[in-house]
């Protein structure tokens, strides 16, 4: 779990800052849509709180590790984009489409996901994703 932070920094999601945006997430309370769950997990990742991103990860399809683990250079995640989130009519799955940019070693990359989430409990998790050739507008 994340430490509450004495001084709030920009929250990498995109929020106004960290203490009143994703930290809360981050320190236990489940977040309420897939879209949510989704900026919590971008900004895990921004922040290197890996096991956030695991345990929020659907058990069915989570790996053992993160591949940037095993990395020399950490990717430095620079902003996201949401294109769209939806969730299903039965309240129990959802999407996400998003855009984030990242760097290693300086050069910039472009990840562009749709991912899949599921509640199961009353809990919205990361099922998987999908790369899609086009950017939605």
């Amino acid at each position: 779990m994340a430490k509450t932070l004495k001084t709030s920094i920009p929250c990498p999601c995109g929020g106004a800052d960290y203490v009143s945006c994703c930290q809360v997430w981050h320190q236990g309370t489940a977040a309420s849509s897939p879209e949510l769950l989704m900026r919590s997990r971008y900004s895990a990742y921004a922040l290197g709180l890996h096991d956030y991103v695991l345990d929020t990860w659907h058990p069915s399809t989570r790996p053992a590790t993160l591949d940037d683990d095993a990395q020399d250079e950490r990717p430095r995640w620079q902003s996201l984009k949401i294109y769209r989130s939806e969730i299903e009519p039965s309240g129990e799955s959802g999407l996400v489409e998003f855009l984030a940019i990242y760097k290693i070693n300086g050069k910039a990359y472009r990840l562009h996901e749709v991912s899949r989430f599921v509640r199961q409990e009353s809990r919205w998790y990361y099922l998987n994703g999908e790369f899609p050739d086009k950017i939605a507008s």
